[in-house]
């Protein structure tokens, strides 16, 4: 066997597992310390916080008796409060029975009802804050598309007598009126009235004067983002790589690679591709694969896809966006990824789209390596993703999880009373059953599905 043949591939490996570990414990060290710190605050005292499970790495005591600790499993974490069996928070009751009156109210199962209730939702709020805060900082240092548009920088691209210059700001486009960036539906008008060439005259005010210039078709087949395990992914197209031709026909615009993708059913496509940089012209062999998608109306639509973004010809010059506009902007995106993911289980769960599109631990540390492949900027904003996705898995309505232990307090807050330890008990052991069965369906879908 040739060792060193597999250094390659043991490296990818490792980054992948460096970045699954970096993504998860960003998320859940978030996550507990919104409990940990909402519950101090509430009079509810912490008497371990564990990043990680298993054999502790490392350890120290705070001046409030609390012990924070590093343990050798980083998949996971969690608080252990006064008066908890367990880290899913089970009643100690010989412990707390030891208690007086004043240190039961420092416990989760004696302090006040609002108190218990702030401090179980503080983990997935702590998680939809961080994604917030995240999506509004990248919103305010990639700055908003300046009005009007004006080219910032051209996209390398194989086309000739481009004399569209940075700083050219533009009016119209093969005759076609340029629209406002923000405005959707003009910008599909726009599109649909393009002439279909490699070369357009643009109208331009440069300098002060309006002039016509040679620039190329807006929309070229630009790989600006790849999607992790994805078909494109897999045969090793690149962000900036340009496909020229498909099975040797010439293609010049993003809508023809998108037309052949689809009416290809899946059978193999061979890419001609240009890539900046590099003297030769390289060809790449995929087959496309179905994708459930959001469909524009809502639900889900199923498509041919080979897994890349597409970007324009050139990047549009940023001004800086404001503050409230950022975190608008920041709110929006992580509504959107809720409503997506709630959408996309509900889908699933009536049959309309494929269960495969449920991942489980080795699919999310796939798509950690790719996203930390493709640069800083787009891990963070996975991490950002996936901490809505946790924040919202953890308010589920499922015993052991956060939004089972607001539906007990719910309970408690119509009845008067809590739900007796043996109904909690025999709870939480139904609801690690379904977290368990869950995890191993998804882990199915990581080694089985296509």
């Amino acid at each position: 066997m040739d060792v060193m043949a597999l250094l390659p591939e043991f490296g990818g490996l490792l980054w992948t597992l460096l970045a699954f570990v970096v993504a998860l414990s960003v998320i859940v060290a978030i996550h507990e310390y919104g409990h940990y710190i909402v519950g101090r605050w509430s009079g509810i005292h912490a008497e371990v916080f564990s990043l990680g499970f298993g054999p502790v790495i490392y350890s120290r005591t705070d001046k409030r008796g609390t012990v924070w600790q590093l343990a050798a499993l980083p998949l996971g974490g969690y608080v252990k409060f006064l008066g908890d069996s367990d880290a899913a928070s089970g009643k100690d009751g010989a412990a707390i029975e030891g208690l007086s009156e004043a240190d039961r109210r420092h416990t989760m199962h004696g302090a006040p009802l609002w108190a218990r209730s702030a401090t179980v939702a503080a983990g997935p709020v702590f998680n939809f804050i961080l994604s917030i805060l995240v999506f509004a900082s990248m919103l305010m240092f990639q700055g908003r598309v300046a009005e009007p548009l004006t080219v910032g920088a051209l996209t390398p691209l194989p086309a000739q007598g481009i004399t569209l210059q940075p700083g050219d700001e533009l009016i119209a486009i093969g005759g076609a009126k340029v629209p406002a960036f923000d405005d959707a539906d003009g910008y599909a008008t726009f599109s649909d009235d393009l002439p279909m060439e490699p070369l357009l005259p643009y109208e331009v005010r440069r300098d002060g004067q309006v002039t016509t210039v040679q620039g190329p078709y807006p929309y070229p087949p630009l790989v600006s983002q790849l999607a992790p395990n994805s078909a494109a992914y897999s045969v090793g197209l690149e962000q900036g790589d340009v496909i020229t031709a498909i099975d040797g026909a010439p293609i010049f615009a993003f809508g023809q690679l998108k037309d052949r993708v689809e009416a290809s059913e899946g059978a193999p496509l061979l890419l001609s591709v240009w890539r900046p940089g590099s003297n030769e012209a390289l060809e790449f062999a995929l087959a496309p694969r179905r994708v459930d998608e959001p469909a524009p109306g809502g639900g889900f639509r199923t498509e041919w896809r080979i897994g890349i973004a597409g970007g324009m010809a050139f990047e549009p010059a940023t001004e800086r966006a404001g503050l409230l506009a950022s975190l608008s902007g920041g709110v929006s995106q992580t509504w959107g990824i809720m409503v997506s993911s709630i959408s996309g289980l509900y889908h699933m769960i009536t049959g309309a789209i494929s269960t495969c599109n449920m991942s489980g631990p080795i699919g999310i540390a796939e798509t950690s390596g790719a996203m930390a492949s493709q640069g800083a900027q787009s891990f963070i904003w996975f991490i950002a993703a996936l901490s809505t996705a946790v924040g919202l898995l953890n308010l589920f309505p499922i015993p052991v999880l956060d939004g089972g232990h607001l539906v007990f307090h719910a309970f408690e807050a119509v009845t008067g009373r809590p739900p007796s330890d043996k109904a909690l008990r025999v709870a939480m052991t139904a609801g690690l059953a379904l977290v368990l069965s869950l995890m191993v369906f998804a882990l199915g879908n990581d080694l089985f599905c296509p």
